[in-house]
């Protein structure tokens, strides 16, 4: 098992729009309303590409290897990029707790111990303005949460 990094940087009204932050699923009936159509397009256009972190952390793996930022076996080696990430975004975090080292020590703790066992790690923080930062480690071959889902590297053959 190995582990995938993800980042993202964005306004927070992008991040908000969920219908592109999930998979379509099933297309809608004929009689749904016009919405729910036209939301259905949206994911259907969107999230195969969009490097909006999905709703679900497993889903990552849908997306396409060149939006993967590394990938590691070891999990201490995924805690030291997670660890760089929350380092160079921390002085611009809103909130000053969140900013504080020690926090972000735990949290990072806790992201490689989560990784041992092969689960996932997702982490969000507002930034000053309107900007969101997301990053996530996802297992991968198998993901706990969506076996079913290929190695996205592996399908590029990376």
């Amino acid at each position: 098992m190995h582990h995938h990094g993800y980042a993202w940087v964005g306004e927070k009204k992008t991040f908000d729009r969920e219908s592109i932050r999930r998979p379509p699923g099933q297309a809608p009936a004929a009689t749904s309303e016009q919405e729910v159509h036209d939301r259905y397009r949206e994911a259907v256009a969107a999230f195969p590409t969009a490097d909006l972190p999905p709703i679900q952390t497993a889903h990552w793996l849908m997306k396409p290897p060149s939006l993967i930022r590394g990938t590691w076996e070891e999990p201490k080696e995924a805690g030291e990029w997670l660890g760089f990430q929350l380092a160079e975004f921390a002085p611009r975090f809103a909130s000053k707790q969140d900013r504080e080292v020690t926090r972000l020590a735990l949290l990072v703790q806790s992201a490689v111990e989560r990784v041992t066992w092969g689960g996932d790690v997702s982490l969000g923080h507002y930034l000053k303005g309107a900007v969101f930062h997301s990053v996530a480690l996802v297992a991968c071959s198998p993901n706990r949460a969506a076996h079913d889902l290929p190695c996205p590297a592996r399908q590029s053959g990376a």
